[in-house]
């Protein structure tokens, strides 16, 4: 996701506009309620990893395997999407919409970039700007966004929009790539602890090619720390769970940990649930 983006265009059949509406939401489950164990196992995070080692052949596979665990952890926070409205912010090809809608819910995909659409973008994807929705407030009943907010230049403005258009008493679900992550540079990792531009250099001298990404242009630096502190400082939402999104094990434990879990939390995830205005 980038800073400077198009708006509100629509590429395939299902267009969607400010103005659109939807019939009152039912109730969140109480989210104490056991459902699925929120520390998956040992065996997930490895199948995660192995899939991961591979997205660049087998895109299909890592990211199908991807929206599935996602939507898994979703369900853990808020029961079943179905009959729910889904808003994925920043979704890409659209794996993550796809499999929202495959479990019954009313998926909606808003992606700023032509290109990652793909060749057969999502059905009703709109190239929309994640600073400005087109979207009424208070829509969704899960705001969704997959390892977008590295990627943006404002991440507070980005989270008041995912805020505007979840209804209050629904859930944000965020996820982030940190920049001291070993995975912080992404494809450039984990070089970039050496420098940005050492490390884009040396991926070039490497694969022949100029590296997708460029530090202050379409990735930036964010860290655990400050993102914590400055959502905690909203008020408009509240913080169900930090987390580690794939540690195995102790994976809230490790978010707890300032210094540590700049290096150790590899990608945070957020759950946080809209406040009443």
């Amino acid at each position: 996701m980038t800073p400077m983006l198009r708006k509100g265009k629509v590429v395939s059949r299902v267009p969607v506009v400010r103005g659109w509406s939807r019939s009152s939401p039912r109730p969140f489950r109480d989210v104490s309620e056991p459902r699925v164990n929120k520390d998956p196992s040992f065996r997930r995070s490895l199948a995660l990893f192995r899939a991961f080692m591979h997205e660049q052949d087998d895109p299909e596979s890592c990211y199908s395997l991807l929206a599935r665990d996602a939507a898994d952890q979703v369900e853990a926070y808020g029961g079943s999407v179905s009959g729910r409205t889904v808003v994925d912010v920043g979704g890409g090809s659209g794996y993550f919409t796809e499999e929202f809608r495959r479990r019954g819910a009313s998926a909606y995909l808003f992606e700023p970039d032509l290109d990652e659409l793909g060749e057969k973008p999502s059905d009703g994807a709109v190239v929309a700007d994640g600073y400005l929705l087109p979207l009424q407030d208070g829509v969704a009943d899960v705001t969704f966004s997959s390892n977008v907010l590295e990627h943006v230049a404002d991440p507070q403005t980005f989270l008041s929009e995912l805020a505007r258009v979840t209804r209050p008493g629904g859930l944000v679900y965020v996820s982030f790539t940190n920049w001291l992550s070993p995975w912080g540079g992404h494809e450039w990792a984990p070089w970039h602890y050496f420098g940005a531009e050492r490390a884009r250099a040396r991926y070039r001298r490497r694969t022949g090619r100029a590296a997708k990404h460029t530090l202050g242009e379409n990735l930036f630096a964010v860290h655990i720390g400050a993102t914590l502190r400055q959502v905690r400082a909203r008020d408009d939402v509240e913080i169900v769970s930090a987390r580690s999104r794939y540690w195995p094990f102790l994976a809230e434990t490790v978010v707890k940990a300032p210094g540590i879990r700049e290096f150790a939390t590899w990608n945070l995830l957020l759950i946080l649930r809209r406040c009443p205005p």
